[in-house]
């Protein structure tokens, strides 16, 4: 099985900057595109960004220009930096990897447990 582990959330500021963490371990043969999703209180889980394996990435809009994902293959981890955060962006942040287990298996999406971001004064 492949877990994936995120840290990196906490409290902040209006206009203050965080940065998630996301590395997945276990069974890994390849991993493809990565992704950070959100979900506020009362609201549906919605794509903050992804990054495909050669690294080409997509925002959201509410995301672009404040947020940067990375990742880094070596350590099977994808990377959300975020700046001039807002009290909008309060939400439980979700990593997302495409995983493939072996050659010639089945690629599948894990979750990550999710990590809590909240932007208040």
């Amino acid at each position: 099985q492949v877990q994936l582990v995120e840290s990196g959330g906490g409290l902040v500021q209006p206009g203050g900057s965080l940065r998630l963490s996301c590395a997945a371990s276990g069974k890994i043969f390849s991993i493809g595109g990565m992704g950070w999703y959100r979900q506020a209180p009362g609201k549906q889980r919605e794509l903050v960004a992804t990054i495909t394996s050669d690294g080409r990435t997509n925002y959201a809009d509410s995301a672009k220009g404040r947020f940067t994902i990375s990742r880094d293959n070596a350590k099977n981890a994808v990377y959300l930096q975020m700046n001039s955060l807002e009290p909008e962006d309060t939400a439980v942040y979700y990593c997302n990897e495409g995983v493939l287990d072996r050659r010639g298996g089945t690629w599948r999406g894990y979750w990550g447990q999710g990590t809590q971001v909240t932007v208040s004064s």
